[in-house]
């Protein structure tokens, strides 16, 4: 590192995400082991966390037409339910949660990959970094790309995710711009803010 360049940001370790899920309640519920027998493994790891999906979930299907539209997003292209076992369609997709809720610190990045277990079977898991201080349930994107109908098991392991510390902390937060999406529970569906205010209001 040359002089005054800042310090790299840093993976962090299962001592602090553990540390910080006990005294800041940064995940709730948090499981402080891996947790693999018969399932698809969750909790924590060496430097990361392996959250759970929730058994609620919105299946896509096209059988009202309807056009997906992320600045007017309806929920008619999907099926709710609450299930152990959720079978996506070929080549389709579902939105889930995760059973743990997040509460990001301030100087810290979250990042988001798949399980391997699923990923070798075609599934893909996507979500979006979870910022500084943004709280809330995790949606999650299950994309089936095979030409076969797919098994999403509730309540095991669905996706890990990695705590990076920078170099400071941010200076506005998610929670400081008040982001559209903090706070959120259950699934949550695409928003997009219909009206900006100006600069200086």
């Amino acid at each position: 590192m040359t002089p005054g360049e800042p310090p790299h940001m840093s993976i962090l370790s299962d001592q602090w995400i553990r540390a910080q899920a006990r005294e800041n309640g940064m995940i709730e519920p948090f499981v402080e082991h891996q947790t693999k027998e018969g399932v698809i493994s969750y909790g924590l790891s060496s430097y990361g966390y392996d959250a759970r999906v929730a058994p609620e979930f919105k299946i896509f299907t096209n059988v009202d037409n309807a056009i997906v539209d992320p600045k007017n997003f309806s929920d008619a292209g999907f099926v709710d339910r609450e299930t152990d076992v959720c079978v996506i369609p070929p080549n389709s997709f579902v939105l889930a949660r995760t059973v743990e809720y997040f509460r990001i610190p301030r100087d810290v990045l979250v990042i988001c990959l798949g399980k391997s277990t699923y990923a070798r079977c075609g599934i893909i898991v996507n979500v979006t970094p979870l910022e500084p201080e943004w709280e809330g349930h995790v949606t999650l994107e299950f994309s089936n790309t095979t030409p076969l109908p797919a098994k999403i098991y509730a309540n095991e392991g669905a996706c890990q995710f990695l705590f990076l510390k920078g170099n400071e902390a941010c200076e506005v937060s998610y929670r400081d711009r008040k982001g559209k999406y903090m706070g959120q529970q259950g699934v949550t569906l695409p928003k997009v803010i219909s009206s900006l205010k100006s600069v200086n209001s």
